[in-house]
C-alpha cells in the first residue's frame, strides 16, 4: 500500500468515525448546555471543604452538571482549590466533569453500545472514591500545602478563560422560566458553541489518530498486545495497558471513543477499554500543566494516585459485569467502516446540524463572538477570586 492510499483510508475512516458520533455529540452538549444555563452555582465551594462522602459527592455531582473539555476541567479544579476546597474534592470535581458528562454517555452508547456506558458511569463513581482514599493516605500536610502555594501563583495552563466565565442564568424563576428566557437561550447557545469550540480539536485529533490505527495497524497486531487468546493475561493486562496507550495519544474526553472503539475492535478487555478512557487527565500535556498549577511532587502523586484508580476501576467494572453478563461479545464495531448513507444517523445529523445553526444564529446575534477569543484567558486576578467577577454578561 502506497503513502497516499494508506492516507486516504485513515482519512475516510475517520470521517467515517466523525459521521456516525455528530448526533449524539450534539445531542449531548445541547443537553449539557442546557444543564450548565439553569444550575446555580453559588457557594459550591463551601460544600467542597473536605474530603468527606458528601463533600465527595457533592463535588462529583458539581462536575457532572459542569461538562467541560478536559484542559477546562483541570483549571476549574485548580480554581476550585485556590478558593478553599479540599483537594481531592476539586479533583473529583474534575473527574466527574470529563467522563460522567451527558456527550460522553451518549457517544459511548451510540458508537460501542450501552454496556460501555453503563460501565463508564459505574466505574467513575468507584475512580473518584479510590482517588479519594488515595489523597486522604498519601496526598495531605506538606504537600498540599506546597501545592497551594503554586496554585496561588496562577501560572497559565490552557482554557483558563473557558473555566472562569459563568454564564448560567441567575434569579428565582423556575427552571422553565429561566431555560426559556430570553437568557436562558442566551447561555445555552453560549455554552454549546463555546463547548464545542474547547473540545473540537480532541475530536479531530482523535478520529484521525483511531482512523491512522484503524487502517495502518493490523487487527492481529492488536490481539497479540492485548492477549487475545489468553483470558486471564487480558484481564490482567487490559486495563494496565489502556491508560498508557491513552497518555501517548495526547487525546482526552469524547475525543478517545473512536480510538477505544477501535482498540476493542483489536482485542483490548472491557476493564481496559473502561482503564484508557478514564486516562484523559494523565495524558501527556495535561501532565505538564499540572507540574505549572502544583509543582512536580503533588504531579507525581496525582498521576500516580489517578493511574492507580483508574486501573482498579477497570478490574472492578469487569469483575461487576462479568458475573452479570454485561460484557459485549461483539468484536466487529461498524463505526470505522459504516460511512455515509440514507439512514437514521443521516436524519438525525441533518436536525442537530440545524439546531446547532440555530445556536450559532443566537450566539452570533447576541455578541457573544468575543467570548471564543477569552477562552484561552489567564488565570483569574489576584482579589478577584469569587465566581462572579467572571461572569460573562
Amino acid at each position: 500500500m502506497d503513502v497516499l492510499s494508506a492516507a486516504v483510508d485513515a482519512l475516510a475512516m475517520a470521517g467515517s468515525m466523525g459521521w456516525q458520533i455528530l448526533w449524539p455529540l450534539g445531542l449531548g452538549f445541547t443537553l449539557s448546555g442546557v444543564i450548565q444555563a439553569v444550575v446555580r452555582k453559588e457557594r459550591v465551594t463551601q460544600l467542597m471543604a473536605d474530603d468527606s462522602p458528601r463533600s465527595i459527592a457533592v463535588s462529583a455531582l458539581f462536575g457532572a452538571a459542569s461538562s467541560s473539555c478536559s484542559y477546562a476541567a483541570v483549571a476549574l479544579a485548580r480554581a476550585l482549590f485556590r478558593k478553599g476546597a479540599d483537594f481531592a474534592a476539586a479533583m473529583a470535581f474534575e473527574i466527574a466533569s470529563t467522563n460522567l458528562v451527558l456527550e460522553l454517555g451518549l457517544v459511548l452508547w451510540f458508537v460501542m453500545g450501552w454496556q460501555f456506558t453503563a460501565a463508564e458511569f459505574v466505574g467513575g463513581p468507584i475512580m473518584i472514591v479510590l482517588v479519594a482514599l488515595g489523597f486522604r493516605l498519601w496526598m495531605r500536610g506538606r504537600i498540599v500545602e506546597a501545592a497551594r502555594r503554586q496554585a496561588e501563583q496562577r501560572l497559565a495552563g490552557s482554557m483558563e478563560g473557558h473555566a472562569a466565565m459563568d454564564m448560567s442564568v441567575q434569579g428565582d424563576a423556575g427552571f422553565w422560566a429561566r431555560l426559556l428566557s430570553r437568557d436562558g437561550v442566551t447561555a445555552v447557545s453560549r455554552y454549546f458553541v463555546m463547548d464545542w469550540a474547547a473540545v473540537l480539536r480532541d475530536i479531530v485529533l482523535g478520529l484521525l489518530i483511531a482512523g491512522a490505527f484503524a487502517a495502518w495497524v493490523p487487527k492481529a497486531w492488536l490481539q497479540a498486545v492485548f492477549f487475545t487468546e489468553d483470558p486471564v493475561a487480558s484481564f490482567v493486562l487490559g486495563p494496565l495497558i489502556g491508560p498508557l496507550l491513552a497518555v501517548i495519544s495526547f487525546v482526552c474526553s469524547v475525543g478517545n471513543v473512536p480510538l477505544a472503539a477501535v482498540l476493542w475492535n483489536g482485542g483490548i478487555s472491557f476493564g481496559g477499554v473502561v482503564s484508557f478512557l478514564f486516562a484523559d487527565l494523565i495524558i501527556i500535556p495535561i501532565i505538564l500543566i499540572y507540574k505549572k498549577y502544583y509543582g512536580w511532587k503533588a504531579t507525581s502523586r496525582i498521576c500516580l494516585v489517578f493511574y492507580a484508580a483508574m486501573v482498579i476501576a477497570g478490574y472492578a467494572v469487569e469483575l461487576i459485569f462479568g458475573p452479570l453478563g454485561m460484557v459485549p461479545h461483539d468484536r466487529s464495531l461498524a463505526v470505522a467502516e459504516t460511512g455515509i448513507s440514507w439512514n437514521y444517523t443521516t436524519w438525525l445529523n441533518i436536525a442537530f446540524l440545524a439546531l446547532a445553526a440555530a445556536l450559532l444564529t443566537v450566539f452570533l446575534r447576541t455578541g457573544s463572538i468575543g467570548m471564543l477569543r477569552m477562552m484561552g484567558g489567564s488565570p483569574e486576578p489576584a482579589g478577584r477570586g469569587d465566581s462572579a467577577s467572571h461572569r460573562q454578561e
